[in-house]
């Protein structure tokens, strides 16, 4: 049995570290093969991009070798695949190297689209990539005070990250002893200040008590970068002194390249978490359509998911569970404290006050990451 695993992020290693002790038997026998195909041979840990973006962490902590995190029985090639052919259970790479398989997982993650929002690029601040989260540190420090603005594109990854960053720039400002000289307003595109409705219940009373301003239904249309005013489509603008956006997301491009999925989602069943259509293909983390976060706890659940189903197709020819929807949320909520959101297909999350200990769990998990994305945790 031929196992593809295409993307080498938290979902995609996760799940060949699961498949390669799971079928240490089979592999040693040469019944079972588990092959990566990955476009760096670099592993990011995206979650931290935040805490460089406040200074708490620098950039070379939040990598490793990809090599060094997977089980050695694991073949892995750092060669990024160019066309996907399901009907013929094939892919080939940049390199021209062509791969058959007999199960496929696409985990290719996805990208911010900030260009898609005229001036969003420029006229913007954002933690979402190394460079982006660098720059906004060094732009928070020089910063004396004035308006901050944050607005959010949608979809995007991390649904709690507009919140998070809203404590941040909070607690940041009051460290440095300038809170008093910013104003910080918080636009959110629906008619609420999160789309999670229980969220968006806690956070409420939390922005007023920090003064926090909120506007909702507010789109981004265009961001004037020569006078500073971001402009919204239903007509309202803000003109601020620094900006700081969660851009828009989208799949990676050669999912849309291939015609998988609009806009690089790829339609997914819930349950499965298979590719509509292709039993034979599985499909994890920010790559699929399903009404979940795209976060690295949906994906590491998924992926438990995954590894279990094709584990048992290997052994006995059928898979044997399903996806509940389970997402595990950590939310920085300022003063060294942090809450978090635990919820599925059928339970909304329910919030608690935020500690001081789930906090110190949170960055403790900064340095476990690594042991769980070896599927150790």
């Amino acid at each position: 049995m031929r196992i593809l695993i295409v993307g080498g992020g938290t979902g995609g290693t996760i799940i060949a570290n699961n498949l390669a002790r799971r079928l240490d038997s089979e592999i040693r026998a040469h019944t079972a093969k588990i092959t990566m195909l990955s476009a760096s041979d670099m592993h990011m840990y995206q979650p931290g991009l935040l805490y460089v973006a406040f200074g708490q962490m620098m950039p070379d902590e939040l990598y490793r070798k990809q090599a060094t995190l997977l089980e050695s029985s694991i073949e892995f090639h750092v060669d990024p695949v160019d066309k996907f052919e399901l009907d013929r259970k094939e892919v080939t790479t940049k390199s021209g190297k062509t791969y058959a398989y007999d199960i496929l997982v696409i985990a290719t993650g996805s990208r911010v689209m900030p260009r898609k929002i005229p001036g969003l690029e420029e006229g913007s601040e954002t933690f979402y990539t190394e460079a982006g989260a660098v720059s906004m540190f060094k732009k928070l420090r020089e910063f004396e005070g004035g308006n901050v603005g944050i607005v959010v594109g949608v979809p995007h990854k991390c649904p709690i990250a507009p919140v998070e960053v809203t404590f941040s720039l909070h607690d940041y400002f009051n460290k440095r002893g300038i809170r008093d000289k910013v104003n910080i307003k918080y636009h959110y595109p629906i008619n609420r200040i999160h789309s999670i409705e229980n969220v968006a219940i806690w956070a409420k009373p939390e922005f007023d008590r920090m003064g926090v301003e909120y506007e909702t239904l507010f789109n981004i249309e265009e961001v004037d970068v020569e006078n500073k005013i971001v402009k919204s489509m239903e007509g309202s603008e803000y003109k601020y002194d620094l900006l700081i956006s969660i851009p828009e997301h989208h799949g990676m491009g050669v999912i849309e390249d291939n015609g998988l999925g609009k806009d690089g989602w790829i339609p997914t069943d819930r349950y499965q978490l298979t590719m509509e259509g292709h039993d034979n293909v599985y499909v994890v983390g920010d790559t699929t359509n399903l009404p979940v976060s795209k976060t690295g706890s949906a994906a590491h659940f998924e992926a438990e998911v995954i590894s279990e189903n094709i584990a048992s197709i290997v052994k006995i020819g059928v898979p044997v569970t399903e996806y509940d929807g389970k997402v595990y949320c950590f939310i920085e909520a300022g003063h060294d404290k942090a809450t978090y959101a635990n919820f599925n297909y059928e339970n909304p999350p329910d919030l608690r006050a935020a500690n001081k200990s789930m906090h110190w769990f949170k960055m403790s998990y900064n340095k476990m990451y690594w042991t769980s994305v070896r599927g150790l945790l």
